[in-house]
């Protein structure tokens, strides 16, 4: 087979190959890190109306549009006239140049005013403010200057900052607890200890750790490439390194020709899935193609150069010792379990795929973000006055020039979910208006989103454009979301036309099964987890579940393809936990988009080497036995003792 044959030529010229790869380490890295200036850090859906409407305001403005804005919260008596013009005193003097504010002493609407007639808020853009990571650091930053500075200008007032931003920046700030620590310390052993057992060497656990890092500075330096002449999302960087890591671990516990056949099935089979996503119009699905695409094309050779040069240094992978035992005791069986056990773990997979379906995408709500802290102090303070938390992401219509601004900001607030719309004269620029929409709920709500797609449908004859934080999550529902029926089943026909040419259209249709159901899976432990569970957040990321899925689905590919191509049953295992060991142990604390990335990571991990088992070994592959190949080119050894052995023969005897 060509793959021997390269296998043959690396050994010969492994000195050369080692140092290629080290380059590749040593100088992709410091591009890799120099490049990520390209990526585009807004983590917004590009292309939909909301986006260009927001690129409108930021042109024009100078601020506000995706970014949420800060708010202030007083407790005061501001409805004589005295208060109400030092609050807007306060608040022109203090939320610095370029900062848009509005309030009921600009406006004397009352929506700015709690059911207690004493708690006012206040909407502040600050002057600098994007929607990429060094603009929101600017947010946050301006955020702790308000605070203080209106505590000082209003010192008989109670003062509160709170936001979207404010609440997100302290959970990052409060960093995990003792208990978390201790998890993450847990998880790190565990990885650690997992490795080890599994290969047994120093080598042996450094290996699928060098292979998973060269691939993802490679594949990093090939996204940053596309991303200079095509959008690609910041999410690439959590998708690159995860993807690799598990794969390479997978990989590593293959025997040789196992190793070498399932890297090419897998990998070729995951390039072309991803390659249909690569060309999608929506460009965070386009960021997971181009992503998975990268990892697939250099983990397949690093899989077929670098590995063999490792495992002369290393030696043949000898299993866990459970394995071992089990292969000199057969009649005991390591892991035979119960006739209905594969049953339920297919209903739980089907379960969870079902529970997918439910997903509902934005950012989680405000009162999950973060227990304690000054901007949850200012989001219980509005709650307590009777202040609905969709005021944390109100809406902007940019009025066209030639267009009345009261008579928009009038239209708006008859529209059924709207708290107060208002038209600030000062909010004008180049002949045209802005007018701020607050809704009751927020955005990820059904009844949030049903007030974006209301107000949409009543300003539709206006030549108003929607924009502001709040048309975010609608945005990608409808621009990238909506584009999932037809892009899943284009991807997985890709990866079915690769994996029948190689296995049979039998184990193709098992395995791209199988890298569905683990994708769905994992999107509905998202759903179970944080949606539905305990921690309430009432909706998801909606960049998670993309990559999340995208995840799952090229492992699972991976795993069935290694399966049937007769790699140890033990291989996916150990890859699953290895995964969700390392992530767990990267990301528990109490950022809950972190926290949600990282198990849908895990969650990923688990379900694709559980659709693996239960739909690949139980269709009748079994490890160790050679599948339906279209042109098998001889038969497989009987055992992974035997291809260490073969291994160990053609090492010794060249």
């Amino acid at each position: 087979m060509w793959t021997e044959r390269v296998r043959t030529a690396v050994l010969r010229h492994r000195a050369a190959v080692g140092v290629v790869w080290l380059l590749v380490l040593l100088l992709g890295g410091a591009t890799a890190v120099l490049g990520l200036g390209r990526l585009d850090q807004s983590f917004t859906a590009s292309g939909g109306p909301g986006h260009r409407a927001n690129l409108a305001v930021q042109e024009r403005y100078g601020n506000g549009a995706a970014v949420a804005p800060l708010v202030a919260v007083v407790t005061w008596d501001v409805r004589t006239r005295e208060s109400a013009e030092r609050l807007a005193d306060a608040l022109d003097r203090v939320a610095g140049p370029g900062a848009r504010t509005v309030s009921y002493a600009g406006t004397g609407d009352e929506g700015f005013l709690g059911a207690d007639g004493r708690t006012a808020y206040a909407l502040v853009y600050p002057g600098a403010g994007k929607p990429d990571l060094a603009g929101l650091a600017a947010v946050e930053e301006a955020a702790v200057s308000l605070r203080a500075a209106l505590r000082s200008a209003l010192p008989e007032a109670r003062v509160e900052v709170t936001g979207v931003l404010p609440l997100q920046h302290d959970s990052a700030l409060a960093g995990p607890g003792a208990a978390a620590l201790a998890v993450k310390a847990a998880c790190a052993l565990g990885l650690l200890l997992v490795l080890v057992l599994a290969f047994r060497s120093t080598l042996g656990v450094l290996a699928p750790l060098l292979l998973a890092a060269v691939t993802s500075v490679g594949a990093l330096v090939l996204v940053e490439a596309v991303a200079g002449f095509a959008e690609i999302s910041f999410v690439v960087v959590y998708l690159v390194p995860v993807t690799a890591f598990v794969v390479a671990v997978h990989r590593w516990a293959q025997p040789p020709g196992t190793a070498d056949r399932s890297a090419v099935t897998g990998g070729a089979a995951g390039a072309a899935a991803c390659a249909v996503l690569a060309v999608c119009p929506a460009a965070f699905l386009r960021s997971v193609g181009v992503a998975g695409l990268a990892v697939c094309a250099v983990g397949t050779a690093a899989a077929l150069t670098l590995t063999p040069v490792l495992r002369s240094v290393a030696g043949p992978v000898a299993g866990p010792r459970s394995v071992r035992r089990a292969r000199a005791f057969p009649a005991v069986g390591l892991v035979r379990p119960a006739r209905a056990l594969p049953a339920v773990g297919l209903v739980l997979l089907v379960l969870l795929t079902g529970a997918a379906t439910q997903l509902r995408v934005g950012n989680p709500e405000a009162r999950a973000l973060v227990a304690s802290g000054p901007a949850r102090d200012g989001l219980d303070r509005l709650a307590a006055a009777g202040v609905p938390s969709g005021v944390l992401n109100p809406l902007e219509l940019l009025v066209p020039e030639g267009g009345d601004a009261a008579e928009v900001a009038a239209r708006a607030a008859r529209v059924p979910g709207v708290l107060l719309a208002a038209a600030p004269a000062a909010w004008q620029r180049s002949g045209s208006a802005l007018v701020v929409v607050v809704p009751a709920e927020e955005p990820m709500t059904a009844a949030g989103a049903g007030t974006v797609t209301a107000l949409r449908s009543a300003l539709a004859d206006t030549g108003v454009l929607v924009g502001g934080s709040g048309v975010v999550d609608r945005d990608l529902v409808d621009g990238v979301y909506g584009l999932l029926p037809y892009a899943v089943p284009l991807a997985a026909l890709a990866a079915f036309g690769v994996v029948a040419r190689r296995l049979g259209p039998g184990p193709a249709a098992r395995a791209v099964l199988g890298g569905l159901l683990a994708a769905g899976a994992s999107a509905g432990a998202l759903v179970v987890v944080w949606q539905w569970g305990p921690a309430g957040t009432g909706a998801v990321t909606g960049w998670v579940p993309l990559v999340v899925g995208a995840f799952a689905f090229c492992v699972s590919l991976e795993r069935s393809a290694a399966s049937a191509s007769g790699g140890p049953g033990w291989a996916g295992g150990v890859a699953a936990v290895a995964g969700a060991l390392a992530v767990l142990a990267v990301g528990i604390g109490p950022q809950v988009e972190l926290a949600l990335l990282v198990s849908g990571f895990a969650a990923g991990a688990v379900a694709a080497v559980a659709s693996g088992r239960l739909l690949v070994v139980r269709a009748g592959v079994r490890p160790g036995v050679h599948p339906n190949w279209s042109r098998p080119r001889r038969s497989l050894p009987s055992s992974i003792d035997d291809r260490d052995h073969e291994f160990d023969r053609s090492r010794h005897g060249r």
